[in-house]
């Protein structure tokens, strides 16, 4: 019996150390693929890159390499803000590009991903109060004139264009905002959202205290929400719409809902909860197709107040062009923002592992949204692009031949 034992628990012990080797060894001998992917972030406030980190994990799960061996680092491989120690910090943006260099890079990249324009304020940089010396305002930030003429180069290429929220909203200029907008074929209504787990002031300390001020000046009321709940803020003199569980709505949490599209071509879930920041955009269908649509589960006076103030009941979460040979892909909510670590990307079929990463029943857990939505609709994404960049190169290596 104790033999038998034994032998069991030797098993075990070698298949528990012996899998995790082999999934890394699997993966590290998998050939790299050279794929240089610009990508923009100018809202990292700590080295762990969190704005942009799903997206660098995917590329080196999947061995896309910025060189012919070197992988992408999310401490370094990104245009933007860089922070340091002691508060100190580097900008490495687009904005020192010449326009001949802002070419050249569109040369060189395959594919451009904005991450987050939102930027760095200096309330929220400065750990100490902020004094006289340092005042308030923005360090870095918003779509600038030059990150839009690299957005045209690159889709003059006809290259893979990727862009999520906050890329035109505040502080990005209605200027810019609205050249992005013509050349993707999509408005912004001004309105962004988020759920909040819970909407009182005494128990939820995070809450952010210009919301709250902004609606008892806009209403002229009191905050007297208790409940979880959905906060909409328009740009346009701070308006803030609240609709509260049990009052407003039958379920507090944003669902986005993917149709025969997105579950077919990009393998999403039928039904994902979504509850972080969002915007919500009008999209022109005669240049995009909605792959995935953001819905509310809203009661009759929930209707009733998001028509008081003209925010839709539905509206898209993804979409993409219509025309594939200069794809587009634009997400209505901060999907690239995700709590991973980079460890897990340098084992081959991770994924069989799901249920290790995340408890899908805590709504506020956005471990689940990247394993069950994030990635595989990023993976097939990059496996198209990739492919038919390959094709493209083998068909003009033929031509020129």
């Amino acid at each position: 019996m104790q033999k038998s034992f034994n032998n069991k628990l030797f098993w075990f012990l070698s298949l528990f150390w012996l899998g995790p080797l082999l999934m890394f060894l699997f993966w590290f001998f998998t050939p790299s693929t050279k794929w240089v992917a610009a990508i923009i972030d100018k809202s990292v406030l700590t080295p762990a890159g969190d704005k942009h980190i799903s997206f660098t994990w995917l590329l080196n799960q999947k061995r896309l390499t910025k060189t012919s061996s070197d992988r992408y680092k999310t401490n370094y491989d990104y245009f933007g803000f860089f922070p340091k120690e002691n508060e100190k910090f580097r900008i490495k943006g687009l904005e020192r590009f010449s326009s001949d260099q802002l070419k050249q890079l569109s040369e060189d990249s395959d594919m451009a991903y904005f991450t987050d324009t939102y930027g760095v304020y200096k309330q929220e940089w400065y750990h100490k109060s902020v004094s006289q010396s340092v005042g308030y305002g923005m360090l870095y930030g918003g779509l600038s004139n030059q990150d839009i003429e690299f957005l045209q180069h690159m889709k003059d290429k006809k290259k893979l264009i990727i862009a999520e929220f906050n890329t035109i909203g505040s502080p990005t200029t209605a200027e810019n905002r609205g050249k992005f907008e013509e050349m993707f074929g999509m408005r912004w209504t001004g309105w962004t959202a988020r759920f909040f787990d819970n909407l009182d002031t005494t128990v939820n300390l995070a809450l952010p205290h210009w919301m709250v001020k902004n609606y008892t000046a806009t209403h002229q009321s009191p905050w007297k929400f208790k409940n979880a709940g959905i906060a909409f803020v328009h740009e346009e003199g701070g308006q803030v719409v609240i609709l509260e569980d049990k009052t407003h709505l039958k379920d507090p949490i944003p669902y986005i809902n993917s149709g025969e599209l997105g579950q077919s071509k990009f393998g999403l879930p039928e039904e994902m909860k979504y509850p972080f920041w969002f915007d919500i955009i009008v999209p022109d269908t005669r240049m995009n197709e909605v792959v995935s649509l953001f819905s509310l589960k809203y009661n009759v006076q929930g209707l009733a107040e998001l028509k008081k103030y003209g925010i839709p009941t539905t509206f898209p979460a993804v979409i993409m062009a219509k025309n594939s040979k200069a794809p587009f892909y634009y997400f209505s909510g901060d999907f690239c923002d995700n709590p991973i670590h980079e460890y897990a990307s340098y084992f081959k079929g991770i994924d069989s592992f799901l249920s290790l990463f995340y408890t899908y029943n805590d709504p506020m857990k956005r471990k689940s949204f990247f394993w069950k939505f994030y990635r595989p609709m990023m993976s097939h994404i990059l496996d198209d692009a990739v492919k038919k960049s390959k094709l493209n190169t083998s068909v003009n290596t033929i031509t020129a031949d």
